[in-house]
């Protein structure tokens, strides 16, 4: 199986054909019922942009097809010219599947660029694009606390660091078993996490999230780590700022070194996606990915429900079968939390994806994965976990949550977080994220919110170009330049809970 691309778009009017096995074309500007024969084809309805219209007949119980891939059956007999959504198209997916290995033939990665960023190495070899101190909770009950010593820290501290962000939760508390050990694990990774150049975390007392296990199991430097419990400190406001001053006076000593790009590591994601979603933003996102691949560096992929019905082609890609069987596993385990809780597979796209184009999982999925571009997939990771830092591409454990999945990539170690937007969104988190308008009318509409416009690739510009001017921007973001989420004061961090409260 070779792995989708999206070569140079050339526009035939408002159409764009993805693959020359498609079934359909996507509206890249709005059709009107009627109008003028685009491609051969003269819609026989209104047709939004990016959405669908049938290039040639299909009949009721056939596969459609987009990105040269089936992405569901035709509901109904379906006609050259038509709109093709969800009144006339569905899901194809079901429940658990078997996989076999079908290695594809390595694609060829960009040529080395020798790019450098402005990082700050730190004493494990890792390098951060930010140089901040981050104020954790081990239970909610402290979330508050944390913000008040943050803010004013901010006031106190002013210009000494890049910055002292409270990162607060509502768990740690009346959690049990895998909940409780994971909220441990996402604090402690985060509390790892290069972009700190030192970590206050606060505790109540009585909480079940324990700060003596997640101290072990964060293993920080102790010079760049402070913690008490709330309960014991005669006034945890002052003491938490007192914390903080010594840390600062410890990272305020850190500088930006010249690193290379081997050394970033960037999270893709996509949210609010729209029917452009996957012909513009995305795939130029991939090219990130490759060429930061192709440098040594290592990008990492998630949302395991948004790579249903496309996850063979990333199984094509694993550099080896137990990478293979890794991959299969979590997909299929992913299914079964689905499963397990009465709930269809399927269950996506949101409302918001359906009302911007898309209209089945498996085309939201084949859209999805444009992110991850070409390189290996060389890992699997489960919620929680960090990499290994190997060149290529690592997938994560992390359901499609935009606050979920950002701050999981994050605790696994991305330093640049690179997020596709068709409908916006103001979240922020932990790392520096950069949004991609999907679209040029969201790019206007939302300039504090976007940071990069896609949407030009759509009016003609090369994809390639416009990489070139992204990566241009993902290095000076690297290297310290504000996103407008950061800009904004936006950020959050969001935990996965799937088991009981007590």
């Amino acid at each position: 199986m070779t792995p989708v691309t999206i070569g140079p778009m050339s526009l035939a009017a408002s159409l764009l054909r993805i693959d020359p096995r498609d079934d359909v074309a996507v509206a890249v500007r709005g059709l009107a019922a009627g109008g003028p024969v685009v491609a051969g084809v003269a819609a026989r309805t209104d047709i939004p942009a990016g959405h669908k219209v049938a290039l040639r007949a299909v009949a009721r119980g056939e596969p459609v097809r987009k990105y040269g891939w089936p992405i569901g059956r035709a509901t109904a007999d379906i006609a050259a010219g038509d709109h093709v959504h969800t009144h006339n198209l569905s899901t194809a997916l079901a429940g658990l599947e078997a996989y076999s290995w079908e290695p594809a033939a390595p694609e060829p990665l960009p040529a080395p660029e020798g790019r450098t960023f402005l990082g700050y190495r730190r004493r494990d070899g890792r390098v951060g694009t930010r140089n901040e101190i981050w104020v954790l909770c081990t239970v909610g009950c402290v979330a508050r606390t944390a913000q008040k010593i943050a803010e004013a820290a901010n006031r106190r501290f002013a210009g000494r660091v890049d910055g002292v962000v409270a990162l607060t939760h509502p768990f740690g508390c009346s959690q049990l078993g895998g909940d409780l050990a994971a909220t441990r694990t996402m604090t402690a990774a985060l509390a790892a996490h290069p972009n700190a150049g030192g970590v206050l975390i606060i505790g109540l007392g009585c909480e079940s999230n324990q700060l003596a296990p997640l101290l072990e199991e964060a293993a920080l430097d102790p010079e760049r780590l402070r913690a008490f419990a709330a309960q014991s400190a005669e006034d945890e406001l002052e003491a938490g700022l007192g914390a903080v001053e010594e840390l600062v006076r410890v990272a305020e000593r850190d500088v930006r070194e010249p690193c290379p790009v081997s050394d970033l590591v960037v999270g893709l994601k996509c949210g609010g996606s729209d029917g452009l979603s996957g012909l513009t933003a995305n795939p130029l996102v991939g090219r990130i990915a490759d060429k930061v691949c192709a440098e040594g560096g290592a990008a990492i992929l998630t949302e395991i429900p948004e790579i249903f019905g496309a996850e063979r082609l990333l199984m094509a890609r694993a550099e080896s079968e137990a990478v293979y069987e890794d991959v299969a596993r979590v997909v299929n385990d992913f299914k079964g939390y689905f499963l397990g809780h009465g709930e269809p597979v399927s269950e996506n796209p949101s409302p918001g994806n359906i009302e911007g184009g898309i209209t089945t999982l498996e085309e939201k999925s084949l859209g999805a994965v444009q992110k991850a571009g070409r390189a290996p997939v060389t890992e699997v990771v489960r919620y929680g976990g960090r990499i290994h830092g190997k060149p290529g591409v690592a997938l994560l454990e992390a359901p499609g949550n935009d606050a979920v999945s950002s701050t999981a990539l994050t605790a696994a170690g991305a330093t640049v977080i690179l997020f596709t937007t068709g409908r916006g969104t103001p979240l922020g988190f932990p790392a520096p994220t950069l949004k991609l308008a999907t679209n040029s009318g969201l790019a206007q509409r939302k300039p504090h919110w976007i940071d990069f416009d896609a949407g030009r690739i759509a009016a003609g510009e090369p994809i390639e170009r416009a990489a070139d001017a992204l990566m241009d921007l993902v290095v000076a973001t690297a290297s310290g330049r504000p996103t407008r989420a950061e800009e904004n004061g936006e950020r959050e961090i969001a935990l996965w809970k799937r088991g009981v409260t007590l």
